[in-house]
């Protein structure tokens, strides 16, 4: 059975080009009524103009994600409501780290974690009272493992997975489910890094099925972690090793009991919550002083 999305009225922000492209299309395809944004006005017009040409409906924003709320609004004055985000938007500012400046870290913090924080605050409201909204967040496997060169960058992506794992808790409850992908697709900020023939293979179609999936109503997923890029999918989340308990509360203590500390050979636990991991310590100073 064909996942639509008839009725529903959908947000893609930096949709000009690539990935955001590629979401926008697909989603009009399916029914959706697409708001395009892009602060690049001729791609972010060949977008809505395809999609219309293709029998969907689209229409243009062309406002910066940092001011979310013009987004929204446009969203409800044209087609009077809002239930699918999704934050798109970047750039790149690259510089090794004792060479990159306050402007290069603050715009990159400003596109990426307030922008998506600027759309999606607008959007909540609206989702809350309808008890319905799905929200995709656009991290990187930058912002999960660090990349040279990107500190500023790997800084606003993982950032980006903290904020959709509080707003998957405290969505749950009016039915607004948010998830976070790191996708690896073709694009302006990969196309100088990655040879053509794996260019191709990394189509930013290949990225859409997963967006679509996460933003439709029969989905219940909220606060996952995914990795996806060539029709791969693989969910990535935090681990935490049995641990150790000092003898001693002295960093030599520590020394002692590092090599425990690291090691994950027996069966790590997945923590849901600071309350789970607190009580994960807490078993353990139990344990070790039986």
């Amino acid at each position: 059975m064909a996942l639509r999305f008839d009725g529903k009225v959908v947000i893609v922000t930096g949709a000009g080009r690539g990935l955001g492209r590629a979401y926008a299309l697909d989603f009009a395809t399916r029914g959706a009524k697409v708001v395009v944004n892009d602060l690049d006005q001729k791609v972010n017009d060949a977008t809505v103009a395809d999609i219309k040409a293709a029998g969907g409906e689209a229409v243009a924003n062309y406002d910066s994600v940092t001011d979310g709320d013009k987004i929204v609004q446009t969203a409800i004055d044209t087609f009077g409501r809002i239930d699918v985000v999704v934050n798109n938007a970047g750039i790149l500012r690259d510089a090794g780290f004792t060479k990159m400046t306050d402007q290069q870290w603050d715009i990159i913090q400003a596109v990426h974690l307030k922008g998506a924080y600027k759309v999606t605050r607008a959007a909540w409201p609206y989702m809350k009272k309808q008890k319905y909204g799905r929200v995709i967040f656009v991290a990187s496997a930058a912002g999960l493992y660090g990349n040279f060169g990107q500190a500023n960058y790997s800084a606003a992506k993982l950032g980006l997975v903290g904020f959709c794992n509080t707003l998957a808790i405290e969505g749950k409850k009016n039915n607004i489910y948010c998830n976070t992908i790191a996708p690896l697709a073709a694009s302006r900020m990969t196309e100088k890094l990655m040879p053509p023939q794996m260019l191709e293979q990394l189509k930013p179609e290949f990225v859409t099925p997963l967006v679509e999936y996460l933003c439709h109503e029969s989905s219940t997923k909220t606060g996952g972690v995914y990795e996806t890029g060539a029709g791969w999918i693989s969910k990535v989340r935090f681990q935490q090793s049995k641990g150790a308990v000092m003898k001693a509360m002295t960093p030599e203590a520590v020394g002692e009991v590092m090599k425990q500390v690291e090691d994950f050979s027996e069966k790590p636990a997945y923590r849901k919550s600071p309350q789970q991991s607190i009580m994960g310590a807490l078993t353990a100073l139990k344990a070790s002083k039986l």
